[in-house]
């Protein structure tokens, strides 16, 4: 599967954005799919990730973000509000073989994006 990821910019704190993650393949709904980010001199780190029955939110992000997907347009979403500065990072979603638990980390989702960029400014 293939993931191009867009709708990052350059936005003030406080502000929200939209992330869409498009896909291609007729198989996108079987994937668990993910949203990871990294900022600069720092590793990549968990963000969101979704089933098609569970969610989870790193605890930095937890009741700002939101993921969602929706299988008709094989696409999947993170919507972020109440954006801080300390987001500001390339933002990658990644699409994985379902697991037993939910994927939290990068070494289990085969598939990635190119990442878009988000910058917050204070």
């Amino acid at each position: 599967v293939q993931l191009q990821a867009s709708g990052g910019g350059l936005v003030q704190a406080g502000s929200s954005l939209r992330l869409p993650c498009a896909a291609s393949g007729r198989t996108f709904s079987s994937y668990a799919m993910g949203w990871f980010r990294q900022a600069p001199g720092k590793e990549r780190e968990f963000v969101a990730a979704r089933t098609s029955i569970s969610t989870r939110y790193a605890d930095s992000v937890k009741g700002r973000f939101a993921i969602s997907r929706d299988n008709a347009k094989n696409t999947v979403y993170l919507q972020m509000n109440s954006l801080k500065p300390e987001d500001t990072a390339v933002y990658y979603c990644a699409a994985g073989f379902p697991r037993p638990t939910i994927m939290t980390e990068a070494g289990h989702y085969e598939y990635w994006g190119q990442g878009t960029l988000v910058t917050v400014s204070s």
